[in-house]
């Protein structure tokens, strides 16, 4: 297995008031950015330091051998240095100690939404969770904070073997599945955000899909951050067994804080022979979130791991998804959106291993910055001189709107042996004020215009994401177009 650069990420219970529920409460300034006050039972303090991985461990009522691997984690996040290769301005502004690692309620995953609390229920319901649940998805699991607080699969779905829980009851209840590819897709020391997620992970999906069985309708999860000074780090583990086939989705969202939130997920993909995953992101993190994620899938004999991603708002990220195509004649697809407004640097790419013979990558990025935002496409293809018949493809296209926007496009392609067939294209344009004039004419506004213009230039990957999230997408880009122009 080839490791990924070094990249990108006695202590009190607390007691809170009450919480009035009344939607007063609320501070809204767009779809996601609101807030509800702090209701928290548990509360790891800020900082992290042995002490807090037992506070975890002892709230969450881990295994022995899950605080083990806690502390291990620790102390190999506690020893790698920040990365000094990229980003290395952003990264230096990321104070640990400022931050709490563990909040939570204390209550237990509710199945049925009637059973939410209420405060919880309407963030969800703003979001147009329980909508989407009803109309087109098989099972949803939405964290808040820390926890689960709803996980729910249809029945029909479940009576097929189809397992989907949160990772601590993924653990607990399924160990013989769980334990077995925990940690081997991503190890701890990958890199120093993967440690982190490592020693204080909590939440996230486990999904496991039996042989031959084929789940019709996605699976979603949805991950809100309300705290301020708050770290999520939720952790995914998603097995599709001989032949099966599941398309996971998550979307996340956090309010806008004047202080730093910290956000630093692991999801690892296997895909056994003949199956197929494909895991869809929306992300909409205001721009306080410094958002540091590890992904990455192996795909066995004839299995295909596929990567639909979207990176809209946040401070910093860095994320890279990667394929490990281990067994004969394996697939691994990235295909990558992403939105630099000011202030914000979307440094995102793909990661494609070829371990086995005729195996077939491809990666296709589109990134728009505008203002002074930044976006960074930095990929990686490896194929070994004892492989034949390997294919890649690679397409990284810049979209800037503003003359003081930047944008960045570091491919590193290293095909050895004379037996596969590699291809890479990149660009490089500028929204042209004839193009904005011309649709001015037509009677839209500059702004509109320009919203008509990025959203022409990523249409063809939008097409690629269910119809719900496209809809969501092009909202979304209409929204950072606003002000963008002029």
């Amino acid at each position: 297995m080839v490791s990924a650069p070094d990249s990108t990420l006695e202590l009190p219970k607390v007691e809170s008031s009450a919480l009035e529920n009344d939607i007063s409460d609320i501070k809204v300034d767009n779809i996601g950015d609101f807030t509800f006050p702090e209701r928290n039972k548990y509360d790891s303090g800020f900082g992290i330091t042995s002490k807090t991985i037992d506070y975890i461990s002892d709230v969450k009522d881990d295994p022995d051998w899950v605080r083990e691997f806690r502390h291990k984690a620790l102390k190999i996040f506690l020893d790698k240095p920040t990365p000094t290769n990229w980003a290395t301005k952003d990264l230096e502004n990321i104070k640990f100690d400022e931050f709490r690692y563990y909040l939570s309620d204390g209550q237990k995953p509710k199945r049925s939404w009637d059973d939410v609390p209420e405060d919880i229920k309407k963030t969800f319901d703003r979001l147009g969770i329980p909508e989407q649940e009803r109309k087109f998805l098989a099972g949803v699991e939405a964290q808040y904070d820390s926890e689960a607080a709803y996980s729910n699969i249809k029945a029909s779905v479940s009576e097929q073997g189809v397992i989907f829980v949160n990772s601590s009851e993924g653990l607990k209840e399924h160990p013989e599945i769980f334990k077995k590819w925990f940690g081997k897709v991503i190890p701890t020391g990958d890199n120093k955000y993967s440690a982190l997620n490592s020693a204080v992970f909590s939440g996230g999906s486990f999904i496991y899909v039996p042989p031959g069985v084929k789940v019709k309708h996605p699976l979603q999860a949805y991950f809100r951050i309300n705290s301020e000074q708050f770290g999520q780090f939720e952790r995914t583990l998603i097995i599709a067994d001989e032949g099966a086939e599941v398309m996971y989705m998550e979307g996340c969202t956090a309010p806008k804080f004047e202080t730093a939130t910290l956000h630093s997920a692991v999801v690892e993909l296997v895909a056994l022979k003949g199956a197929k995953i494909q895991y869809v992101t929306v992300q909409n993190w205001s721009s306080n979130v410094f958002n540091l994620v590890t992904k990455r899938g192996i795909a066995m004999e004839d299995a295909e791991v596929r990567w639909i991603d979207c990176n809209i708002g946040s401070r910093l990220t860095m994320k890279y998804p990667g394929v490990i195509m281990k067994g004969k004649r394996a697939r691994g697809e990235v295909i990558s959106i992403a939105l630099a407004n000011s202030g914000q640097h979307q440094d995102t790419g793909a990661k494609m291993v070829h371990a086995a013979d005729d195996t077939t990558s491809n990666v296709i990025s589109k990134s728009i910055s505008i203002g002074e935002g930044r976006s960074t496409y930095r990929g990686l293809v490896h194929i070994p001189k004892h492989l034949k018949g390997c294919k890649n493809n690679t397409e990284c296209d810049a979209l800037l709107i503003n003359s003081s926007s930047r944008t960045d496009t570091y491919p590193a392609i290293s095909v050895r042996g004379n037996q596969h067939a590699t291809q890479h294209e990149a660009s490089v344009s500028q929204v042209s004020a004839d193009q904005i004039f011309y649709l001015m004419q037509r009677g839209l506004t500059e702004a509109e215009a320009m919203s008509l213009s990025v959203n022409g230039f990523i249409n063809d990957l939008v097409k690629e994401f269910p119809m719900e999230y496209s809809v969501e997408l092009k909202r979304l880009i209409d929204l950072e177009m606003e002000g963008s122009v002029g």
